[in-house]
């Protein structure tokens, strides 16, 4: 096992101790944000299914053991992650957002490298992860705000009067 390998493995877990950093300042979006990458996850699942698109590792050596048949290639779960990820950690920190895009971006481009995926499952698996994130967000804005509206009279309001 190369460490090519286990960093594509090792950068799910760069993810998962961003959510927990982001947790402590963000608690319940923070935590909804990371149930967008589980709903995510299942739509790739849900591709996969439809796909079924044979793996490059089948026809050609690579760095990583392949995994067995029926584990279809397109879209790259590990890149549903990354991106899916990278853009919710996006919405809660943009610092940690420019750090998780490019860990995104490593971890889909060495799933190519190691020989499990093509080109295209890596970038439709990260374009699907961003975009599923991308509109959970927004549903969390938009919730957010109508909680909190704008015209709310302070307390000091009954005060004046």
């Amino acid at each position: 096992m190369t460490w090519l390998v286990i960093g594509t493995d090792a950068v799910l877990f760069v993810f998962a101790l961003m959510f927990l950093a982001l947790w402590f300042r963000h608690r319940l979006r923070a935590i909804l944000a990371g149930c967008g990458v589980v709903v995510a996850y299942g739509v790739s699942e849900v591709v996969k299914l439809v796909v079924q698109e044979d793996r490059p590792c089948r026809t050609r050596p690579s760095l990583a053991e392949c995994p067995e048949v029926g584990d279809w290639s397109f879209p790259s779960n590990h890149s549903v992650i990354a991106g899916s990820s990278a853009m919710a950690i996006w919405f809660l920190h943009r610092t940690y957002g420019w750090i998780a895009a490019v860990c995104a971006l490593l971890a889909a481009s060495s799933r190519v490298i190691v020989g499990v995926h093509y080109v295209h499952d890596v970038l439709a698996g990260l374009t699907l992860g961003a975009l599923v994130s991308w509109g959970i967000a927004v549903l969390l804005d938009r919730w957010q705000r109508s909680r909190t509206p704008d015209d709310a009279p302070t307390v000091v309001m009954p005060r004046l009067r």
